[in-house]
């Protein structure tokens, strides 16, 4: 039985396909759509959004309609972002959250993402072998929301295990 994330995928990539046969590159380039960006982010995430717009657009499309993006974690932490495995994309809307994990690997890769309510309470949770994105996953209500990602060649090697208090701003 088809999830409505395993359908989410097929059509955005299947998007992405047409969009890419169908225009020129210089096309493609003009109609991408601009994420919109919080005030409230910070610089590595203003860097990332700066050297791939075209990254945090389409995960910010994946998300939804309405969505800003609050923050971008490159993966593991302290690598240079040219160098990343993953990006972690966090957005907002209107007080709820969803969040992507971007496989940045260029392959398939065991990937896991959790976001939960404050306090670790009602997660949202997908994984599995993912060549795109693991999420999104969604929390109803967003501020110093718990996260976990990650990724490896299976969920026993892991070269990114990424868990912080909360990815969206607190308070």
């Amino acid at each position: 039985m088809l999830t409505s994330r395993t359908i989410l995928r097929a059509v955005t990539a299947a998007a992405m396909l047409a969009t890419a046969v169908v225009a020129a590159p210089e096309a493609v380039a003009v109609d991408q759509p601009a994420v919109r960006v919080s005030a409230k982010a910070d610089s590595t995430t203003r860097a990332l959004v700066q050297d791939d717009p075209a990254a945090a657009a389409a995960a910010a499309t994946v998300c939804g309609a309405g969505y800003t993006l609050s923050k971008g974690i490159p993966l593991p932490l302290g690598t240079d972002p040219s160098m990343r495995w993953g990006t972690l994309f966090a957005y907002e809307n209107g007080g709820k959250g969803c969040a992507i994990l971007d496989n940045n690997a260029g392959k398939a890769q065991y990937m896991y993402l959790s976001v939960c309510q404050a306090l670790g309470t009602n997660c949202d949770t997908d994984s599995g072998n993912f060549s795109s994105y693991a999420g999104p996953v969604y929390v109803s209500s967003f501020a110093c929301a718990p996260v976990t990602a990650k990724m490896g060649s299976s969920s026993s090697s892991l070269y990114i295990d990424y868990k912080s208090e909360y990815v969206f701003p607190c308070g």
